[in-house]
This record gives C-alpha cells, structure tokens and sequence, in this order.
C-alpha cells in the first residue's frame, strides 16, 4: 500500500499592491537597460573604441554621459515614484513613461549587427514594459464602501502631577 502525503495547509497568497507590481517591473527593465549595456563590453572592439573616445558612432563627451545618466534615471525613478505617488498620478505617469520608454528600448536595436543578443534584450525591456501599462490601465478601482473612513480609536487622557503635590 502506497501513501500519499496530504498538505493540509495551503501557502499564503495575499495580493501585492499594483505600485510594488509596478516598483518590481521597473526595477527589471531597469537591470536589463543596464546589463544589456554591460555585457556588450564583451563584444569585440567596444572597449578599444570606448578607450579611443567613441561609443556607438559618438564621440565620448560629458554631453552624451549626462545624456546616458538622465537615461537611465528615468527606470531608477520610475521604481520610487511607484511606491510613493498616490493612485491617480502613479497611474497616469506610468502610462505616460512605460508608452515613451518602449520606443527608446526599439530604438536600441536599430542598425545593431548583433540582432539576436540586442534584439532579445528590447524584446524583455519591451514584455516589461508591455506588463507596466498593463498593471498601470487595469489599476482597480476604490468602491465606495472601501475609501470610508474608519473611526479613530477614543484618544487617552494623560494627566500627569508635578512632583510634591
């Protein structure tokens, strides 16, 4: 006779708000931008034209690294404004910057010889992207009966005696 074991406990599969939702999306298209970026040092000839002066066809100035660092600002943001902008706002700025992100992530790819590799990094920044606008357009609605305020707990009385009385 063969037993099996039966688990009588079931994991706990509590509902995780649409900013952490969208926090975690922007943290991994904000590893993937980088990375991608990254683990291209490896492909030949970009160092030697990065220590010549020369990342893709631009020259390497403080202009084009402030560009790369506003850049790469807007996902490092994005993950905090996502945890922090009340419902509304989190909503419309994640549809607003997820939609402009998508064609710069296309963009990458764009003249690249190495298709495969850069064209699967934009097809993952894009899938993130793609799940942002969606956590972002389906965010759920308040009902009434959840936005009404809850009554304070009765507020305490402390009375303190100066000493000697």
């Amino acid at each position: 006779m063969m037993r099996t074991r039966h688990h009588t406990t079931t994991l706990d599969d509590r509902p995780i708000p649409v900013g952490a939702k969208l926090a975690a999306a922007w943290t991994g298209v904000m590893f993937l931008y980088a990375y991608v970026d990254i683990i291209a040092f490896f492909k030949p000839g970009v160092v030697d034209g990065i220590l010549a002066g020369r990342v893709w066809e631009f020259d390497v100035t403080q202009t084009l690294l402030t560009t790369f660092l506003a850049l790469m600002a807007i996902p490092i943001f994005m993950v905090v404004l996502s945890t922090t902008l009340p419902a509304r706002a989190n909503r419309i700025t994640n549809l607003i910057v997820a939609s402009v992100q998508i064609p710069y992530a296309a963009f990458n790819v764009v003249g690249e010889s190495w298709t495969y590799y850069y064209g699967l990094g934009v097809v993952l920044e894009v899938a993130l992207l793609v799940l942002i606008l969606r956590y972002a357009w389906t965010w759920p609605r308040a009902t009434p009966a959840t936005t009404t305020a809850v009554p304070a707990e009765p507020a305490t009385r402390v009375v303190t005696t100066p000493p000697g009385v």
